[in-house]
């Protein structure tokens, strides 16, 4: 049985766990916890585990490379597995999105995104699935310093709906397929 590898995009260290940008990092910790499947082991550039979850087995990864280099341990994790980017979703950040909801899209451009951008370069191919999880876009200011201040008051009291939210249409998009997630999550406020 082929396997999904599932990348929650982030920047490793302490200063970085809460932030906007670790939006990725934060779904798979909370998938991680809720499935048993640890992300400890040290490969790939990254933090990785695997496991089964929703009839599929799946590989979960955080890259260690900081946001702007995830590609590299993207494209090793694929190889390795002799995976291709039909198999890849990436769980990410999105400004154009608002707080509170999800967006699931396969292939496209990077928006900006820096991590999107490393595996897009590295992969040479942008027809991944994306899972997009809204932070929202300052009203006034710089963008990178909002994506890496940490959420506000009031959005950490419902940050684990928003979550677990994610993971609901994740678990749909696999066991059900990209048009059933999109349409029943797309509508959906998660928090």
């Amino acid at each position: 049985m082929a396997a999904k590898l599932i990348v929650g995009l982030g920047n490793p260290g302490p200063q970085y766990s809460w932030t906007r940008h670790n939006a990725g990092f934060m779904v798979l910790d909370r998938l991680s916890r809720q499935t048993g499947i640890s992300v400890t082991k040290k490969a790939f550039s990254g933090l990785s585990g695997d496991g089964n979850w929703a009839g599929e087995r799946v590989i979960l990864l955080k890259p260690q490379t900081f946001m702007n280099l995830s590609g590299r341990s993207v494209a090793e994790a694929l190889r390795f597995y002799k995976l291709t980017p039909a198999d890849l979703i990436v769980i990410h950040d999105d400004l154009d999105i608002p707080y509170g909801s999800v967006r699931l899209k396969l292939g496209g451009g990077h928006g900006g995104h820096n991590g999107l951008r490393s595996i897009d370069q590295e992969l040479g191919n942008k027809e991944y699935l994306r899972v997009r999880m809204g932070i929202g876009r300052p009203v006034h200011g710089d963008v990178s310093n909002y994506v890496l201040s940490n959420f506000f008051k009031e959005e950490t009291d419902s940050l684990l709906n928003v979550l677990d939210g994610v993971i609901d249409a994740m678990e749909m998009l696999l066991r059900e397929g990209l048009p059933k997630a999109m349409s029943i999550h797309h509508s959906k406020k998660l928090n």
